[in-house]
């Protein structure tokens, strides 16, 4: 049986924790592990339409995440969950809760994840259009020990997933492929 991980993407708004999180995805999959991406704005959509932006309903988003993260983990699956989890009181929480967690921080300077935002959150924002956006009037605190940083703003999407599936070889969660071996495509 597969070793279950939780990959726990956070970042602010925009920095491209999604977008690493589903080229990662394709990569597992392509190499035949079980793996699940669980995006904070899907979650929201569908498990968590009942919570608001407050810091009490931000927390329940998360440790909800946390959960079904746990679930999977323990049932040998890569989790992948995506989500800005601004607060580092709660990504302790889920680390705690889930065991096996490798917390990837997707580093981005506010001025890039603005000119990505295809959302327009950072523009409304600054306009005063909608209130309690993480990293314009609502808090980000970066992580203190990640297990690792990818600067997204300074490398492809290819090199930080691949930067990502290097830590699951190295803890033992993915085998490395092998010299010749063909993996699917």
């Amino acid at each position: 049986m597969e070793k279950g991980v939780t990959v726990w993407f956070t970042g602010l708004p925009s920095s491209g924790k999604t977008t690493i999180a589903h080229k990662l995805e394709g990569t597992l999959r392509n190499r035949g592990c079980k793996v699940e991406v669980f995006d904070g704005d899907v979650i929201r959509q569908h498990l968590c339409s009942d919570l608001g932006f407050s810091k009490k309903d931000r927390d329940t988003n998360i440790k909800r995440i946390a959960f079904v993260c746990k679930l999977m983990t323990r049932n040998g699956v890569v989790a992948i969950a995506s989500a800005i989890s601004p607060y580092r009181e709660t990504r302790d929480y889920a680390r705690k809760e889930i065991g096996d967690f490798l917390e990837v921080y997707v580093k981005c300077p506010i001025e890039v994840c603005t000119k990505r935002d295809v959302k327009g959150l950072y523009k409304k924002a600054l306009n005063g259009e909608i209130k309690g956006l993480t990293g314009i009037d609502d808090p980000y605190e970066e992580p203190l020990n990640p297990e690792l940083v990818l600067e997204t703003h300074k490398e492809s999407v290819e090199e930080s997933a691949n930067k990502v599936l290097q830590l699951l070889e190295s803890g033992g969660y993915v085998q490395p492929v092998k010299k010749g071996q063909r993996v699917p495509v």
